[in-house]
């Protein structure tokens, strides 16, 4: 008996230890983190994966509409390729519907960090930038993207179609139309696909009872409830599951039909008060180019 007490023990540690780290297994940030002295990022506390890059002093900041974090490696090496004179360089990549309140606020914190900095470029669906015109002196499209469904490997559930989303056992991952601009498309496509009560189904019903779960980072969340067995189905922009494939994640897309479809124009806006106008007026440029072109196709993104 007194052998199998270090036994049973040792046992119990071991399943503590690997549950603990399967916790964790599928966390951002899921870019590459800039290099540094010192790299503190510590899984499921401090990660903030929305943030990238030179907070101090930056020569360029960009408020990417947050879908496009993945581009952003990619993109800032290139750009900085081509025009080496553009060091630091800061990009938020949160939710277009928080951008733009804190592009109109003046401020932003998040945890007990208090942002100020005004942005030289944003970025967001053309909805999005017609609203707030007044804010910009320039504005040009980049890219396009349309919706899919992400699901686990192998699909658990058996999802096929939008209208499988309105059963009673399926676990949504939505995103939340007050802040993502994808929430009111997603919604389109649910009365497409099923008129009214789809709608009122998924966003109500659901929602009162648990099994529709409303995103606040839906870029960040949805993929992570997929991940962790917390959804059974996200509806996301195709550009999401391509990237989570091109990482290696387990997960799968559904694709949605034309008929019950939005594509999404992405602008990109400069500024009329942007900090540093001519780093802006060059990356709006870069932006334009084949190179940025063929990122944005890579990751999922159409660029015609």
């Amino acid at each position: 008996m007194k052998k199998l007490i270090p036994f049973t023990l040792a046992m119990a540690l071991f399943v503590s230890t690997k549950t603990k780290a399967q916790e964790h297994r599928f966390d951002p940030p899921w870019n590459n983190p800039p290099e540094s002295a010192l790299n503190f990022t510590v899984p499921g506390i401090d990660n903030i994966p929305d943030l990238y890059g030179d907070i101090e002093n930056p020569q360029l900041t960009v408020f990417f509409a947050g879908n496009q974090f993945m581009v952003v490696d990619d993109l800032l090496t290139s750009f900085k390729k081509e025009y080496p004179q553009y060091e630091r360089i800061f990009v938020e990549t949160l939710p277009p519907g928080i951008l733009a309140k804190q592009i109109k606020g003046g401020s932003i914190t998040i945890g007990n960090l208090r942002i100020t900095h005004k942005p030289d470029i944003y970025t967001a669906s053309k909805r999005a930038i017609n609203d707030m015109a007044d804010y910009f002196s320039h504005t040009q499209t980049y890219c396009y993207n349309n919706i899919c469904l992400m699901i686990p490997k192998g699909n658990p559930a058996n999802i096929k179609t939008l209208n499988d989303l309105g059963n009673s056992n399926v676990r949504i991952s939505m995103p939340n139309p007050l802040w993502e601009g994808i929430g009111e498309q997603i919604k389109a496509s649910y009365k497409k696909a099923g008129g009214e009560q789809l709608v009122k189904k998924i966003m109500e019903d659901k929602v009162k009872d648990g099994s529709t779960h409303l995103t606040k980072i839906h870029h960040r969340e949805s993929p992570m409830r997929i991940l962790y067995s917390q959804a059974d189905v996200a509806p996301v922009w195709t550009s999401e599951v391509v990237y989570q494939k091109l990482i290696g994640h387990p997960v799968e897309g559904i694709t949605i039909p034309d008929s019950q479809n939005t594509t999404a124009t992405y602008v990109a806006a400069k500024l009329k008060n942007a900090p540093h106008a001519q780093a802006a007026d060059d990356f709006l440029k870069f932006m334009d180019s084949p190179t940025a072109k063929q990122i944005y196709k890579k990751y999922g993104f159409t660029i015609d």
